[in-house]
This record gives structure tokens, C-alpha cells and sequence, in this order.
């Protein structure tokens, strides 16, 4: 696979996937394909030497293994951790709001987005809806509206004079999109317009809406850019990048070694949940494979979290350390922080230096301003709750949290391939 075969893809993977939950069924196909066995928390686990097995908790954190040839204990575990969710506005649970004719829907944002973007952008919306069916049973669906179905339009200038020098955004009265013009005396309620939907799209004929998580995205699918495409665009780079890099990299290993990809949802909100990386599913997870060699299996294994990181922004050049800007397309980016902010040392980061030199393929560094806050990842905390030596890294990309992320076409391949021997190395430690 070159990078212009892995960049079309990687496309495909985007435009498939959403939301988290969407994302994870995406994976969890691929898997499936190449031959992984699903696993149930709720069962006896009967693990195989040699083989490819994959659990999910929630419907949107996912890991796989590949069980490897070799006693665990003693060879260790070659672990890449990503994220499956993005800041985004999610629709609130009773969401229908009516002015002047107007139907729109109430939206909660969902971690650090950048707010700006998102106006005058066409919106669709997907995610997660529980129904109790004609049968009386209560099940869970997906829903992916897939077209433009509302919007979020801005308030034109000679209404708002000041609006490109101080403009903010009130994130209860400005962010509630518009989906149709309804009658005065409208009764329409949102749960019947996600009833036709979950009943086109899985011939569920639903009751009752008993819950749902819903998120609106920007239907504009991934596309490469630049006058040579040396750019590639797209919503949820950060951090759906990762997720696909990591398991690009699984699916290509020999086997032969113990390798785990850990997707957890949760982390642009702090991790703490049941599926999140400060949660304890792949503490459990690793429990049940390793048992009592876990701790001695950890001591042999290394982490690479796998995170997006701040590209130099030409128009923005003093907003970097002037010594660690990463550049597009000039490789994956090593993040260091010393108040550990990043989980990367001097042997984690010397480990992934080696394998990308042996490679012949480039490779960054960033340490953010002295005098800026510095942001994280899954990767102190995971290094944290198992006591595994992590490497935090990431491709460069533009926009960091805006509805529409912009990367380099040739770094995600990069680390592809670093990841990809990386998790077939007969020896991390």
C-alpha cells in the first residue's frame, strides 16, 4: 500500500464514521474481515496462541489483539492507543425549539470545539438511538441522516458591525441549528423524525424513543486539497487519524507478536468513564488475556498513544517554540512535555527514533511555548493506570477542533509504517 492508496482509504474510513459509534462499527467490519473473532464481556474467554480478537464496550471504544505465537509474560505487548471522539454539538435530550416558524434543535457542545467554523455549514446528523420496538423489545440502532439537513447561519454583517474584530459565541442562543420552516401550530417532536429515520434505515418500527446520542457533523466528506493535493481535508482527523492508522497497522502485522490497538471515546471530555481511558476497560481486557503474568508482561511492553499534533501555522509562526514547529508533510511528531502532560521519555521516544531510522523515514519534535498551557492525551493517563512505558506521537495537522482539520497526505503514512513494525518488533524492552 503507497501513501496515495492509503490516503483514499483513509477517506472512506472518514466519511464512514461520524460519530464514535459509527467508527467503531466501521472498525469492527474491517476486523471482522480479516478473519478477528468478537469477543462478549459478558462470556468465559477462550484465547488462542496466534490469533485476532476484538471487544467493545459502549458501541464506541474498541480493542483488538492479536494474541501472538509467544508467552505473553515474557514477550510483552506492542500497544497503540487512539480516540474515537471529536468535539461536536450534541442534540440535547428535550431539544425542539419553535421562533417564528423555524423548527431547530437545542445542541450541547461537546468538548473544546472550535465554535466559529461550524456556522454556515451544511450540517447532518448520526448516532446512537435506543427504541422499544413493536415487540416490546428496547434496542439499540444507528442512525446517519447522511445528507445536509440543517444549518447554522450567521448573522450578516450590518447586524453585527463588530463581527470581525470581536465577535463571540453565546453557545446557548447562537449554536441551535435550523432543520425546516413548520407551521405556527406545530406539534412536530424530534422523537417522531428519528422514529421514520431508524425505521428507513434498519426497518425498525419503533414505539418509543427511549434515548438517543446524537451529534450534527458536516456532510462535506474528506477530500485531498492543495494545488498538487499535497493536503488532505476532512472532519475528526483529530483523532479518527489515529484510530485508522492503528489498525492499519494491526491488520498488517506478521502475528507473530503480541499487539493491542485501544480506541477509548471520552477524551476530549477528560476520559473518566466506563469506556474512556481512565475508565478500567483495558485493565480488564489485559487481565483476562495475560492473568497472572500481567504485571510482568506490562513491565515488557511499550504504549505509543497516537494523537494529532499542532502543525507550524505560516500565519501564526509565534504561537510555536521556535526550535519544535512541525512542518506537514516532514513526518509524525514526537510531543514532549516534562510536567508530563505527554507520557513520552528519553527510551520511549529513542525506541520510536530507531525504528523510524531504520526505516529511512522522517520524524518531528514538538514542545509547546514555555509561556503556553500545554494540551494531552490518552497517554499519561494510560501510562499512569498500567505502569507501561508510553511514547506520546501524532501526525501534524492545521485546525486543530474546527469542523474541518487539514493534515499532510504524506505523514499518515509515515507513521503507518513505523506502527506497523513497531507492533511486529521480536523486542520492545
Amino acid at each position: 500500500m503507497e501513501h496515495t492508496e492509503f490516503n483514499k482509504d483513509l477517506i472512506e474510513f472518514l466519511d464512514a464514521s461520524p460519530t464514535p459509534w459509527h467508527a467503531v462499527a466501521t472498525m469492527q467490519n474491517r476486523l471482522g474481515a480479516a478473519g478477528f473473532e468478537a469477543l462478549d464481556e459478558r462470556e468465559e474467554w477462550s484465547l488462542e496462541p496466534g490469533k485476532g480478537y476484538y471487544v467493545t464496550r459502549n458501541g464506541s471504544s474498541i480493542i483488538a489483539f492479536r494474541t501472538g505465537t509467544k508467552d505473553v509474560a515474557t514477550a510483552g505487548i506492542r500497544m497503540v492507543g487512539a480516540h474515537t471522539d471529536s468535539p461536536c454539538l450534541k442534540v440535547k435530550p428535550n431539544p425542539e425549539i419553535r421562533r417564528k416558524g423555524f423548527f431547530q434543535l437545542g445542541v450541547e457542545v461537546y468538548g473544546g470545539a472550535l465554535l466559529n467554523p461550524w456556522f454556515d455549514r451544511d450540517l447532518s446528523l448520526a448516532g446512537r438511538v435506543t427504541v422499544l420496538d413493536d415487540g416490546g423489545k428496547v434496542r439499540d440502532t444507528l442512525v446517519n441522516f447522511r445528507k445536509p439537513i440543517a444549518v447554522i447561519p450567521s448573522l450578516a454583517i450590518h447586524l453585527d458591525r463588530e463581527a470581525n474584530s470581536n465577535r463571540s459565541i453565546n453557545a446557548q442562543t447562537d449554536l441551535p441549528p435550523v432543520l425546516m420552516q413548520v407551521p405556527e401550530d406545530d406539534t412536530t417532536a424530534f422523537a417522531d423524525l428519528l422514529k421514520q429515520q431508524v425505521a428507513s434505515e434498519s426497518g425498525i418500527h419503533a414505539n418509543k424513543v427511549l434515548g438517543y446520542e446524537l451529534s450534527f457533523y458536516d456532510a462535506q466528506g474528506a477530500a485531498l486539497v492543495g494545488l498538487r493535493e499535497e493536503f488532505l481535508a476532512s472532519a475528526r482527523l483529530d483523532n479518527l487519524l489515529s484510530c485508522y492508522i492503528g489498525l492499519q497497522a494491526l491488520l498488517a502485522t506478521s502475528g507473530d507478536e503480541a499487539a493491542l490497538l485501544v480506541c477509548n471515546d471520552h477524551e476530549e471530555v477528560g476520559s473518566m468513564s466506563a469506556e474512556g481511558a481512565q475508565g478500567p476497560f483495558l485493565g480488564a481486557v489485559l487481565d483476562r488475556w495475560c492473568a497472572a503474568g500481567k504485571t510482568r508482561a506490562i513491565a515488557r511492553s511499550m504504549m505509543i498513544s497516537a494523537d494529532n499534533a499542532h502543525g507550524i501555522h505560516p500565519n501564526y509562526m509565534d504561537r510555536h517554540d521556535e526550535n519544535h514547529g512541525p512542518v506537514l508533510n516532514q513526518g509524525p511528531v514526537i510531543k514532549v512535555n516534562h510536567n508530563q502532560r505527554y507520557a513520552t521519555n528519553s527510551r520511549s521516544a529513542a525506541l520510536y527514533r530507531h525504528i523510524s531510522d531504520e526505516l529511512g523515514l522522517p520524524h518531528q519534535t514538538f514542545v509547546v511555548r514555555s509561556d503556553m498551557g500545554c494540551g494531552s492525551t490518552i497517554g499519561p493517563l494510560t501510562a499512569g493506570i498500567l505502569g507501561v512505558t508510553t511514547l506520546d506521537i501524532g501526525v501534524p495537522q492545521f485546525g486543530m477542533h474546527s469542523i474541518r482539520e487539514t493534515m499532510g497526505t504524506r505523514d499518515g503514512y509515515t507513521l503507518f509504517q513505523v506502527l506497523r513494525e513497531f507492533m511486529q518488533r521480536s523486542e520492545v524492552f
